[in-house]
């Protein structure tokens, strides 16, 4: 580790720490419907969509019906792409003449970008048209975030709101964010994309002759428009197999910083948006401090691991860290820093190989996603992940002081507590259960390239990837087959959705409540011990719960290493 590689680590934080009440108070003005300066332009096109769609975004829905939109929007989306993929081959917009998807393939891609996955076992250069990138898939890179974003606002005003029947318009939720959030900064980012050499063009190929006199097709097309929502909707899919370490997608250090920062950039506003909706910021304050220890422990541990290097390697003359799946360009403690960043949200884009980490260093992005990315969070998603993990924490802080359990001034009572369990215990029965099956089954077992404990955490990350919707990869894992593409996908529709019911759920109950005032009983939800019970409750579910199964993959892998041995 180098001093140069922390002064990244904390030039990165810093920067969001300075530019979250900013995005926050923006985030907060959406929240509450009132009028931004871009209305004076956008306006317009808002009321159109409402009138064309049939909408009255006065029109509040209860937590049911809010909840029954969200879903037919996006089966419908769902059923739309699906459609545009299997009939790319006779759509227009295909310069390279690639052929429609199979079935399989086409549902995973569909369920993937519907549910903020974007999870992808093709190569999207030589898979998809230009025209299935732009109409299928990055029109879900936006509408899956606004989703997200959506309903968080729909959780906090079950938190904020007084004996309300109502928790918003989703309809109206989504346009906004959409076009006053969403729109105009992916505008911005992809012109300095550009500028920094991102493709943007509807050319498929361009044939060059390199230094050695030989001639090159280099693939083209509208790379820096998706780049942009990939990374703030925190979507992950990229435009080419390699992901962000692709030169075209990520060409310097600057738009790496850059790229590392916007997928935190909404994440971290929520959080004061959250405290400035209940009327205490310090609450948002607190769950940020909470996430932000679990996000600097888990780099602290990468950057060490990778910069460590391999035993095995070191025995045979080659000293220094691990370079193994990393640019040049980048290094250990960007490529480190980066891949915690992608995994502590639910984005999943990659600048380094997450297979070739050392065991431990590739362990702690497998448990950040299996703690349900609650770390940051994807946009909108994170933040209300983690509310599900304060409902629990305050329950288990009601029982230290003997009395019933509040938080912002919303009694906290055995309906919300269930319905919380209910979500958070998605991920582990799905992760474990699909995992366990696929290490059994032939066609589980035809997947993985290595073998052993590192071929288990192969199997193990896909399965926690889909459920936590990040779509990363240990990409040793061979996933384009029926087999997995119908399994993964079951595995994010349920990790997406299976999770938003219950939560909306517990925002209508919470809505119907009274306010109930702070008293000297009240265990405090803004210090420094609450800050420390939130971080001690994501540990231990996520420690009780995934361990063993962490025990047989990277940490056996790990022990392996040290003994000389290499899967």
């Amino acid at each position: 580790m180098t001093l140069q590689g922390w002064f990244l680590i904390l030039l990165f934080v810093g920067i969001l720490l300075a530019l979250t009440k900013p995005i926050g108070l923006w985030l907060h003005a959406l929240y509450e419907g009132r009028r931004t300066p871009l209305h004076v332009v956008l306006g317009p096109v808002e009321r159109g969509f409402y009138r064309l769609a049939g909408v009255d975004p006065t029109a509040e829905q209860g937590w049911r019906r809010y909840a029954l939109h969200m879903l037919l929007f996006n089966v419908a989306l769902l059923v739309f792409t699906y459609a545009v993929l299997r009939l790319q081959g006779v759509l227009p917009g295909n310069p390279q003449g690639l052929a429609g998807l199979s079935p399989d393939l086409a549902f995973n891609t569909a369920v993937s970008f519907t549910t903020n996955t974007n999870w992808q076992s093709y190569g999207g250069e030589a898979t998809m048209s230009n025209l299935s990138q732009m109409l299928g898939l990055t029109i879900h890179n936006f509408l899956s975030a606004a989703t997200g974003i959506a309903l968080a606002f729909a959780l906090f005003r079950g938190f904020a709101r007084r004996e309300a029947k109502a928790i918003g318009n989703f309809w109206a939720d989504v346009t906004r964010v959409t076009l006053y959030l969403l729109l105009p900064i992916c505008v911005l980012y992809t012109l300095f994309l550009i500028a920094s050499g991102v493709p943007q063009t509807l050319a498929g190929v361009v044939d060059v002759q390199t230094l050695e006199g030989a001639r090159q097709s280099i693939l083209l097309g509208p790379v820096a428009s998706q780049e942009a929502i990939k990374m703030l909707g925190t979507n992950g899919g990229g435009f080419f197999n390699a992901n962000s370490a692709h030169p075209f997608e990520n060409p310097t250090a600057l738009t790496n910083l850059v790229e590392m920062l916007s997928i935190f950039l909404i994440g971290f506003g929520l959080t004061w948006t959250f405290g400035k909706a209940v009327g205490n910021t310090r609450q948002g304050w607190a769950i940020l401090a909470a996430m932000v220890i679990l996000f600097l422990a888990g780099v602290t541990v990468t950057y060490w691991q990778e910069a460590a290097g391999n035993p095995v390697l070191h025995q045979l003359g080659v000293a220094g860290g691990n370079m193994e799946g990393k640019e040049v360009r980048f290094g250990i403690a960007a490529s480190a820093l980066f891949s915690v960043v992608t995994t502590a949200a639910s984005c999943g884009a990659v600048n380094s190989m997450h297979d070739s980490f050392t065991a431990l260093g590739g362990m702690i992005p497998l448990f950040n996603i299996q703690l349900g990315e609650v770390v940051i969070g994807g946009v909108g998603a994170g933040i209300y992940g983690f509310l599900l993990f304060a409902i629990l924490a305050v329950f288990v802080a009601g029982l230290m002081v003997g009395r019933t359990p509040e938080y912002v001034g919303k009694k906290i009572e055995s309906r919300e507590v269930k319905l919380a369990v209910l979500a958070i215990a998605v991920l582990p029965l799905v992760i474990l259960g699909f995992s366990s099956l696929s290490a059994v089954l032939q066609q589980g077992l035809a997947g993985p390239l290595n073998k052993g404990p590192h071929g288990f955490s192969e199997i193990l990350y896909a399965f926690t990837s889909a459920v936590g919707n990040n779509g990363s990869a240990f990409a040793g894992l061979t996933a384009n087959t029926p087999y997995y593409n119908g399994l993964l996908g079951v595995a994010m529709w349920v990790g997406r959705f299976f999770i938003i019911v219950p939560m909306l759920a517990i925002a209508g109950s919470l809505a119907a409540k009274k306010y109930t005032p702070e008293s000297a009983g009240s265990f405090p939800t803004t210090g420094g011990l609450w800050v420390g019970l939130l971080v001690g409750i994501v540990l231990i579910l996520g420690g009780l719960t995934f361990l063993p199964s962490l025990a047989l993959g990277p940490i056996a892998d790990h022990l392996a290493m040290i003994r000389g041995q290499l899967f």
